[in-house]
């Protein structure tokens, strides 16, 4: 079995042809998720034991002829931000190194009714706050391409998991750019949704206002197929609209003929890596040769959805983070001190890391007595312009077609001293958080360093399937 050919579809499709059993589809991944976890560190926990025990169920409903779902038996990882009942739900932290939840998020809840494998818990950023997974208590994970340079962060173990063949597709999170950004360092899809579109409970806040779930797969029309699984309203997040949901699968075979593509100048300036903007543009042109319409169009905003990010973010994590008091659970202290106050300083201070804790402070000084109006209240009066030059720039063209970031894969460690550096990556993914929109990663081309370089392409609120068929499209051509 090569299972770096594999699909969704056609691991599906072996398992129903009896080409191989659910248990030999299982221990091939893991295997290979063991070996690479040694030399990349892409998992916090490897649930081996719960990943064959759900395998030998699909096994038996396959002997029984009954009928499997698409992601039945499919091996997937899950990222470590996300509650799943009984297994270690670390999210990166030290604060939380011990922490087994006792329920299911909701997005985890919908993949085990389908039947999903689990081959584990990926690593990230502690709290999701980093671009490098370098913050997390549990090690870096390194990039497939080359364990010299970061895999993205955010998310970086779940699209360094795709990326290995560790698994055939993976959950993440994306606030500033956590899953386009590793998806576009390791060369895999991965999908930015519209604020709202998947259920976020059950998984562990960063910035509430900004948060998004999504899917990382070795092809687009995969994470068209999770897609279907996970997306919709829930009962128990008030953020999900009540907005009917596609079937994705049927809409990535439309024709792109006389689709309107903005490339925003802003997007394409002298900070973006020569061959990033080369490869961007080259597979632009692919797209205009199906048909499509390309035009220049500006966003004078973007130059300021970093500086409202980090007004924004920090202010939103501060007050989540508010909720770790080390009494209900998360880290005991070594030293418990005389007082409550020093309970909390010991408990934070040993289980909250240093970016973690620059973030707290940086959020409280935002939301401070004097400083609300100046830093927070201000930033929220920008985001609104940027959403609304958003708004008008879609009433011209139907998507937008950009780097996902300035620059390929950095050097582990390259970045870890200046955190303004670090921070600038996120340059051209924060503005579709702050406006709440979906955006696309695909893979479209290779530097000369061997690095992936990702395209994103964004639309208007909603419009996933849009923007998975002109991945798709691409992605075959």
């Amino acid at each position: 079995m090569d299972i770096k050919n594999l699909s969704i579809e056609s691991a599906h499709k072996g398992l129903l042809e009896k080409r191989f059993s659910c248990i030999e589809l299982t221990d091939a991944f893991l295997n290979k998720a063991g070996k690479e976890n040694e030399r990349l560190n892409i998992y916090v926990t490897i649930t081996g034991e719960e990943a064959k025990e759900q395998a030998k169920i699909v096994d038996n409903k396959i002997a029984r002829g009954e009928r499997i779902d698409l992601l039945e038996g499919i091996p997937c990882g899950i990222k470590d931000l996300m509650n799943t009942k009984g297994v270690l739900s670390t999210s990166g932290s030290k604060m939380l190194s011990n922490f087994v939840p006792p329920y299911d998020a909701t997005v985890v809840k919908k993949l085990k009714n389908s039947g999903m494998v689990m081959i584990g818990k990926t690593n990230l950023d502690e709290f999701a706050c980093g671009g490098s997974t370098e913050h997390s208590y549990f090690g870096p994970t390194r990039n497939p391409h080359n364990p010299d340079y970061t895999a993205g962060g955010s998310s970086g173990g779940s699209a360094a998991a795709v990326a290995s063949d560790t698994c055939l597709y993976s959950l993440g999170t994306d606030t500033g750019g956590s899953i386009r950004q590793p998806a576009s360092f390791c060369g895999v899809p991965g999908l930015k949704v519209t604020y709202g579109r998947i259920s976020r409970s059950g998984v562990t806040a960063m910035a509430s206002s900004l948060d998004t779930i999504g899917p990382f797969a070795k092809s687009v029309r995969d994470i068209a197929i999770v897609m279907n699984y996970i997306a919709g309203k829930d009962v128990n997040d008030s953020t999900t609209p009540n907005v009917v949901v596609p079937n994705y699968l049927q809409e990535i075979n439309q024709n792109i003929k006389g689709l309107k593509i903005g490339m925003p100048k802003e997007y394409f300036n002298n900070g973006i890596d020569k061959e990033v903007k080369k490869s961007v543009e080259v597979a632009i042109k692919v797209l205009e040769s199906q048909g499509a319409f390309v035009e220049q169009v500006s966003l004078p905003m973007t130059k300021y959805a970093i500086a409202v990010y980090y007004i924004v973010m920090p202010a939103e994590l501060s007050a989540n983070l508010a909720r770790y008091d080390s009494i209900r659970f998360g880290l005991k202290p070594e030293d418990n001190g005389e007082s409550l106050e020093d309970y909390y300083f010991n408990s934070r201070g040993e289980g909250f890391g240093e970016e973690i804790k620059r973030r707290i402070m940086i959020g409280n000084y935002v939301l401070s007595a004097g400083y609300y109006g100046a830093y927070y209240k201000k930033a929220q009066r920008v985001r609104t312009k940027i959403i609304e030059e958003f708004n008008e720039i879609f009433q011209k063209v139907d998507v937008l077609i950009a780097p996902t970031v300035p620059g390929p894969a950095f050097k582990l460690g390259e970045k870890l001293d200046d955190p303004l550096q670090m921070y600038l990556v996120d340059a051209l993914t924060v503005p579709m958080n702050i406006a709440g929109l979906p955006a696309l990663n695909v893979p479209c081309g290779i530097t000369s360093k061997g690095l992936p370089v990702g395209m994103q392409i964004i639309g208007p609120q909603f419009s996933e399937g849009k923007l998975l068929n002109i991945g798709n499209i691409y992605e075959n051509l």
